[in-house]
């Protein structure tokens, strides 16, 4: 990926692209409810996004995860999320991504996805991630099986989804080169958004 005839679907978020979010958040608001926990209406805004993208830029820097903007020739049209990163024994993180409706099905999601692997294998050099999906959003779950994502299991009332606690459908994936992973030594960290 990144070269002449593949473009890179995905870049680190910055302040820069607060306006973009709001724009796609907004436009995308109806879209994205049933998929996501209930937001306020402070979030829809520049000061909610500046507040996200600043924890992002955070989290970044603590080396504790990932924001990437997903983008399709240029413009900003998702999130991809690789968060609560864990060291220590486990070496995993978890997956979150959303892509606005108008950019559905052309395989944008599943480019994105691809790229924070490699972020999540190469740069922080992480032995697992884990992914969960409402379990009827088939859409999403074969993105992850594109991927190499296997399906493990359910987790009952797993997430408070648009209001209402909801199974998801857990999914994972393995490191192919284990041993470029951590060593495992030192502190286990959690953190997640």
């Amino acid at each position: 990926m990144g070269d002449v005839t593949h473009p890179r679907t995905t870049r680190p978020i910055t302040l820069d692209d607060v306006p973009a979010l709001v724009d796609v958040l907004v436009a995308n608001r109806a879209f994205l409810a049933p998929w996501q926990s209930v937001r306020d209406d402070a979030y829809f805004t520049p000061a909610g996004q500046r507040d996200v993208v600043r924890d992002a830029i955070d989290l970044a820097g603590r080396g504790l995860g990932r924001v990437h903007v997903v983008l399709d020739e240029g413009r900003v049209v998702g999130r991809a999320t690789l968060s609560g990163v864990v060291r220590g024994a486990l070496q995993s993180c978890a997956l979150g991504y959303w892509v606005a409706e108008a950019n559905n099905g052309r395989g944008l999601a599943t480019a994105a996805v691809a790229e924070m692997l490699d972020v999540a294998f190469g740069e922080l050099r992480l032995h697992r991630v884990q992914a969960e999906t409402l379990v009827h959003n088939t859409a999403s779950q074969r993105v992850l099986e594109r991927n190499g994502f296997t399906r493990y299991g359910t987790a009952p009332q797993y997430l408070r989804i648009a209001g209402t606690w909801q199974d998801h459908a857990m999914f994972q994936v393995l490191n192919p080169a284990t041993e470029d992973c951590e060593s495992g030594a030192g502190v286990s960290v959690a953190v997640g958004r």
